[in-house]
This record gives structure tokens, sequence and C-alpha cells, in this order.
């Protein structure tokens, strides 16, 4: 069964940087992309970043230059560096796993607080 567990959430004043990681594990012989979402109470959950095993990206226009998304092959590990953050930032952030095979899976979310 394939799990993805998440860290590096936390609270951040405005400005500040946070960096969260996403390692998957159990199954993953053929992953392909992993991926960042974010939701808000009572919104729909929305694509923050994307990447593919090759490296290349996706970004919502609302993070370009401030957020950057990166993996490590070798450790099945996805990074989200979050740099700028604003108050609008503050969500629950969602890892989220694409194999070739076409399933997927997320993981638990990790609280984002972006708050002075």
């Amino acid at each position: 069964q394939v799990q993805l567990v998440e860290s590096g959430g936390g609270l951040v004043q405005p400005g500040g940087s946070l960096r969260l990681s996403c390692v998957a594990s159990g199954g993953i012989a053929n992953l392909y992309a992993m991926a960042w979402y974010r939701q808000a109470p009572g919104k729909q959950r929305e694509l923050v970043a994307d990447i593919t095993r090759g490296g290349s990206t996706t970004y919502a226009d609302s993070v370009k230059g401030r957020f950057t998304i990166s993996r490590d092959n070798a450790k099945n590990t996805a990074y989200l560096q979050m740099n700028d953050l604003k108050p609008e930032d503050t969500d629950v952030y969602y890892c989220h796993a694409e194999f070739l095979n076409g399933s997927d899976y997320w993981g638990q979310g990790t609280q984002v607080t972006v708050s002075a």
C-alpha cells in the first residue's frame, strides 16, 4: 500500500519561508508525478505545483516566483520550498502522487499558517 507522509508545515510570519517534504513508500516502482495541492475550509482543493519524474514542473500563477517544487527520485521524496509567504497562503497542504498505471494517492495534509 502506497503511503505519503508530509512534514514541514507550521506557523510563520508574512515574508517568511517554509519547506514541505513528502516521502512516498510502499509499491512505488512506477511513481510518475508528485504534486502539492492546498485547500482552505469550504473551498476546492487547488494545485500549487507539480513535478514529473523527469523534472518538468507546473506552478499555480499565485505562487510563481515564490515557491519551488523539487524531488529526489532516489529518496522518493518531493519538496516544496515556499518563500515570501503571505497570509493568503494559509491552507492545509496535501501531497499527491500519480503512477504510470493511472492510480493516485494523497497524503494526510499538513497545516501552513501565515500570520503576524
